[in-house]
């Protein structure tokens, strides 16, 4: 009994159901659903941009990074890093990132906490999203969370807390980013440049 308790879902950490099978991996369908598409990760959904770039890395439940063959990856040891092909070929931990470097301006805005639960955004975070234009945008891992993907020059990372008690993260170089496949509505799969909703949050 002891051994089922300490048992968590592989996709969001939580416990599995006391009842669960011996080899359960999910607390439920919507993490084995989402955990599904996560793994997929393919090519398809992504832009180039991205996908061919040698960047990517697998990640736990915990967001913890790993390499293809399941050891401890970094953000900022390359040698850690691998080919999208490469990560999606491989099984270990939960999903895949990527990773953030200077050597390029690909950026992220991270916007935590803003899908309502019947789907729809709250007001700040369908400004930011048509400030930003016909760029990709993925729904987080949490399920309630947008990645705005785009280019920009960002250097240090920053969290902005907006007026309105909201806040919004901007990122550039040596963090990952937990991908997920889930394209939010009908984005494109390119990425536009963000400097100017950069500029207008800070």
């Amino acid at each position: 009994m002891t051994s089922t308790l300490l048992r968590t879902c592989e996709h969001c950490a939580g416990p599995l159901p006391l009842m669960a099978r011996q080899h359960a991996r999910y607390c439920d369908t919507r993490c084995r659903s989402r955990a599904f598409r996560e793994r997929r990760g393919t090519s398809t959904q992504l832009p180039i941009e991205l996908t061919d770039r040698d960047r990517w890395i697998r990640r736990s439940a915990t967001k913890v990074p790993l390499t293809t063959a399941g050891m401890a990856a970094s953000s900022t040891d390359p040698r850690t890093w691998s080919t999208h092909a490469e990560a999606v070929a491989s099984s270990a931990g939960v999903g895949l990132g990527f990773v953030l470097s200077d050597v390029d301006d690909v950026v992220c805005l991270d916007l935590d906490h803003c899908i309502r639960p019947d789907g729809s955004l709250e007001l700040w975070a369908s400004s930011i999203l048509r400030s930003a234009g016909a760029t990709y945008v993925e729904v987080s891992p949490s399920g309630d969370g947008l990645h705005i993907w785009g280019r920009a020059n960002v250097r240090q990372g920053r969290r902005i807390r907006r007026l309105d008690g909201t806040a919004v993260e901007i990122y550039g170089t040596g963090r990952y980013i937990a991908m997920t496949g889930r394209r939010h509505g009908s984005c494109p799969s390119v990425l536009a440049d963000l400097s100017a909703v950069i500029t207008a949050l800070t």
